[in-house]
């Protein structure tokens, strides 16, 4: 009975303790999703239709991203020719992983770099990416720089 009684204060105690941590994940403010380009025969179940921005055609893309926000580490930011700002994303180790298959195995094909909810740009696959790094040249707003600065450190700092 003792015993008993000591399992249940400890998982009284512990519970709290574990939902905190669970709960209590970082808030992300900064949504980052690279979308690869899908077989158009694919249905609607893992492929949605998006208009391409360099041939202005509708193009299948994976439902699923294949790297999102938690895979990049840090930033830097710049002011694009055109008045929007631009950016160079620096991935962690599983999305550098990722970054470098879509390279190999999806050569000829597009990635798809929505931020925020936005389609920011399409990149090209013509050669491998190793370095883990993701350049978006512009199209981004103040405020989606305000929200990278938010989540991830800048290129160069200690980690925080």
């Amino acid at each position: 009975m003792k015993n008993l009684c000591a399992l249940a204060i400890c998982t009284l105690f512990a519970l709290p303790a574990a939902q905190k941590t669970v709960w209590a994940a970082k808030p992300r403010h900064c949504i980052f999703r690279v979308h690869a380009q899908a077989n158009p025969q694919d249905t609607e179940i893992f492929a949605t239709s998006v208009r391409a921005q360099l041939s202005g055609k509708n193009v299948a893309i994976e439902k699923i991203p294949r790297i999102s926000e938690r895979d990049v580490i840090a930033y830097y930011p710049y002011t694009a020719k055109d008045g929007t700002y631009g950016a160079l994303l620096q991935l962690d180790e599983h999305g550098k992983i990722m970054l470098d298959t879509l390279s190999i195995e999806r050569r000829g094909s597009f990635l798809f770099v929505l931020i925020n909810g936005r389609l920011i740009t399409q990149l090209e696959i013509d050669k491998r990416v190793s370095d883990g790094k993701i350049y978006i040249a512009s199209g981004l707003t103040a405020a989606d720089i305000d929200s990278m600065k938010r989540d991830w450190r800048l290129i160069g700092q200690r980690k925080r």
